[in-house]
């Protein structure tokens, strides 16, 4: 990690501890401040912050698909946000993510979709290929890493799972957490 990067951590914290949002590796990446030279994805920072959640200690998660064209966002779609990589130094990459629950007042429980093959890794679900990945390539539900996604912190492009492919994902999901 460089210096700068070491820093800005260290900023993240006190800004954390300044604002209440406290001091966990899981809170300091959206507690980064946001430089002037800083292109911002959805769901980078504030409020509608992308964050990394314990999927331990979640309870009563209700894992039912529900896609609708009621305008908002609803478990089974495909959703594109901002997504901290694991080291929570800040950095991260807009992609794909799945909703898998909705948590109420505009917050949603998500993981993350990767193009990269993991056959056989328990830590992932295959999902075959889709309407959200333009090249055609198969994709994987991570289900190892568990994000709450806002509303405001995402861009829905009109693609979703078949209900068949999000059941294998909430199974996955209840076998490992059991959330139902």
């Amino acid at each position: 990690m460089s210096d700068t990067s070491r820093f800005l951590t260290a900023l993240g914290r006190v800004f954390g501890a300044l604002l209440g949002t406290g001091s966990t590796k899981r809170a300091d990446a959206a507690a980064r401040p946001v430089l002037a030279t800083d292109t911002l994805s959805p769901g980078q920072s504030g409020s509608a912050a992308t964050l990394e959640v314990d999927p331990r200690a979640l309870r009563g998660v209700r894992l039912a698909y529900a896609p609708s064209r009621d305008g908002e966002p609803d478990p089974g779609e495909i959703v594109w946000t901002w997504v901290p990589y694991e080291e929570n130094d800040g950095r991260g990459k807009d992609r794909p993510v799945v909703i898998v629950a909705a948590s109420g007042a505009g917050d949603y429980l998500a993981v993350q979709l990767t193009s990269k093959a993991h056959d056989a890794d328990r830590d992932f679900v295959s999902l075959g290929t889709g309407d959200w990945d333009a090249a055609g390539r198969p994709s994987w539900a991570r289900i190892d890493r568990v994000f709450r996604v806002r509303a405001d912190g995402m861009r829905r492009e009109a693609a979703s799972l078949d209900a068949k492919r999000y059941g294998r994902v909430a199974a996955a999901l209840d076998e490992r957490y059991g959330w139902r």
